[in-house]
């Protein structure tokens, strides 16, 4: 047997496999998409309107959302960091528990929030004694997000710090600059492709969050509970308009960091 005929080439194999793989491709890609197209299909373009109480709940979306991102980053970056850096024993158990809030279920996660943080519970007593509640208030809004979106960005953010060459650090300590020095200028540049990933990532949990926000949160209502509100009280038109805000700005922002990363081979 030739060369060419062990490979497959020019023997009929190969092109068959590649068009068995792009019809393969074309199949599954036309299954993730199809919900897309029938919401394009399934918007009412001729009535076209928001339902009373959709514009606060992008406005409530939106700012929080955002302020959660910030506490999240602020918070974040220095535990994936220190995941990075550090090795010690057991520290499989602090990787165990740090997957712990992502592999519980949004409601489930919810409920823990609402018996550690609520009015009733020892923690949530002494927030209320110095006026903070954390149920059913702005700040029990930004709560949720942040415990939705927290260990998504935190496992991005490690994995970009552990990507950054040691060699590359020890040399700017050996040149004279300090750890804060060298993670300024070291190690924040090299990292922030995949830091900003996970801004992205935290983005969109944040914002589309909805079984935690449900339990600890209900009011004041963001987007993902103001669909589900719109859908039990009005039916399945009401949602649209605000499906379509929630993917005009949640959406893009991770779309074009995921297209930026393809261009520059980081997956």
């Amino acid at each position: 047997m030739s060369h060419r005929a062990a490979v497959g080439i020019g023997t009929g194999r190969q092109p068959s496999a590649r068009w068995i793989a792009t019809a393969t491709a074309a199949t599954v890609l036309t299954f993730l998409l199809a919900p897309f197209a029938a919401l394009v299909f399934a918007t009412d373009w001729h009535d076209f309107h928001f339902a009373p109480g959709d514009l606060a709940a992008i406005r409530v979306s939106l700012f929080y959302s955002a302020l959660a991102l910030v506490l999240v980053v602020l918070a974040g970056t220095p535990l994936a960091w220190w995941l990075a850096h550090y090795h010690y024993r057991g520290k499989w158990l602090v990787d165990a528990l740090l997957l712990l809030p992502l592999l519980t279920p949004p409601l489930a996660m919810g409920i823990l929030l609402s018996s550690f943080y609520g009015p009733y519970s020892a923690v949530g007593g002494l927030f209320s004694q110095a006026g903070l509640y954390l149920t059913n208030t702005a700040p029990a809004f930004v709560l949720a997000q942040i415990y939705g979106a927290m260990p998504y960005y935190v496992l991005a953010a490690r994995a970009a710090f552990e990507g950054v060459p040691e060699e590359l650090e020890q040399i700017s300590r050996t040149l004279g600059r300090n750890r804060w020095q060298t993670f300024w200028w070291v190690t924040l540049p090299l990292a922030r492709l995949g830091l900003t990933a996970g801004v992205a990532l935290a983005w969109v949990r944040a914002m589309g969050e909805f079984g935690i926000v449900l339990i600890v949160a209900y009011f004041p209502q963001g987007i993902p509970v103001k669909l589900w509100v719109n859908l039990e009280d009005m039916g399945l038109s009401a949602v649209y308009p605000l499906l379509w805000v929630f993917f005009l700005v949640a959406v893009p922002l991770p779309l074009w960091l995921g297209l930026r990363s393809r261009r520059q081979g980081m997956f």
